[in-house]
Formats: C-alpha cells, structure tokens, sequence
C-alpha cells in the first residue's frame, strides 16, 4: 500500500473503498450519545456544586441573610442528584444496562421530583414577587425567587437532555446485544 505522498496503489483508480470495513451505526452512535451525556453531567455537577456552595454559605451564616438567603425545603432532596449522574458514569465502560436504567429511574426521583417540588415551593413567593414587586430573600441584592427558578429551569432541562440521552443509548445498546444473539 502506498503512502499518502506517494504513487497511487497499480491497478486501481482510488474508488474501490466500498468493500472496506465500516463501524456499525450503534457503536458510533454509542460513542456520541456517551460523549453527550458526559457533558450533561459535568454541566449538572457545576449547577450542583454552586447549589452546595450557597447552601453551606447560608447554613454556615458566612455572610448575613441580606446576602444569602437560608435554602428552600426542595434544595436538600435535590442533594442526591449527584448520585444518579455518577451511576450513568459507571455504566459506561463496559456498556453496564443495569447501571444505566438505575441511573435513569433514580433521576426521576432524586433530580425531576425535588425541582417539580421546588417550582410548586416557590410559587408563592414568585407569585408575591409578580404581583406585588415584594422579596423577602435575597441572594446577592437579587430576589432568591429569581435566581432559584432560574437555576430550576437550567437543571430540569439539563436533566431532561440527560434522560433522553440516556433513553437513546439505552436503546443503542440493546440492538448490540440483540445483533450478538443472533449470531
């Protein structure tokens, strides 16, 4: 075979490529769907770790309440989303299904449920905010109703890629192990 600089192959006009091996379109989208969620994961650690951070801040009175505003009830649950992108981590090297839809029903319930919680917890004073012009938490000079629905509205789309994601590869990686059955 002959080098990329050099004379062409004898005997051959350069389209025989046809017969050449190809990867199938499981595996590649396999590939993708891994990469994708990878970076789902690391977007919802960020939101995560900003989320631990303002409640240790609150919890530890780092800075006065004017500042920081003490965490709403659905923030502590929410905690535990860690837990479901972890599980999706594992499940990647060895293709791991099990791992996999445990990480996706463990989502629902440690990261869709608290933020569904959290938009119903927050209503009020969002509602109070609307209407009225009036917040009684703050974060940093600004309504904590505002940041939070914003930092909800972020995660739960994060989440919602992640679990459509993860429905795709799930789906990828059962036509593997149904194509190795047959054989």
């Amino acid at each position: 075979m002959a080098s990329r600089a050099g004379p062409r192959a004898a005997g051959t006009d350069g389209s025989d490529f046809q017969h050449r091996e190809r990867i199938a379109m499981h595996y590649q989208m396999s590939v993708t769907l891994k990469y994708e969620i990878k970076k789902l994961i690391y977007v919802h650690l960020v939101l995560w770790l900003l989320l631990v951070a303002k409640m240790s801040v609150g919890h530890l009175r780092l800075l006065s309440h004017d500042q920081v505003a003490m965490p709403y009830q659905w923030e502590y649950p929410y905690l535990l989303s860690v837990l479901p992108s972890l599980l999706g981590l594992l499940s990647f090297p060895r293709n791991n299904i099990s791992y996999l839809v445990l990480s996706m029903i463990s989502m629902g319930l440690f990261s869709i449920a608290p933020l569904i919680y959290g938009s119903m917890e927050m209503f009020p004073a969002a509602q109070q905010l609307y209407r009225h012009g009036k917040a009684y938490r703050f974060l940093f000079g600004f309504s904590a109703v505002s940041v939070m629905y914003l930092v909800l509205v972020l995660a739960v789309q994060v989440h919602a890629w992640q679990l459509y994601y993860s429905k795709k590869l799930l789906d990828s990686w059962f036509t593997s192990t149904q194509e190795k059955k047959r054989k």
